[in-house]
């Protein structure tokens, strides 16, 4: 190929060019393959995370629940303390 009156070498150009070329796609791959095992990683910490969730939900829950029933029992045995006097009217 002539340019300017002169003579331009192609072929060790291109050659550059297509090892250039190789190399960036090489590391694209690369880039590729590291990105969908870090993906994976993520979705199982993900999936982990909302399964601890649903176990805080769950314990806290039943933690409430026998909050909720020792609150009655503690009611209940006031009253029965408490007592009342039978001379004294209801109203």
């Amino acid at each position: 190929m002539w340019r300017n009156g002169r003579r331009l070498l192609i072929a060790p150009q291109w050659s550059a060019i297509r090892a250039a070329v190789a190399a960036g796609a090489a590391e694209r791959d690369s880039l590729k393959r590291e990105l969908a095992e870090v993906t994976r990683h993520r979705d199982s910490i993900l999936a982990a995370l909302h399964e601890l969730r649903a176990d805080v939900r769950t314990l806290r829950s039943q933690a409430e629940q026998r909050v909720a029933e020792l609150y009655r029992l503690r009611d209940i045995e006031r009253a029965r303390a408490a007592g009342r006097d039978p001379a004294l009217p209801l109203n």
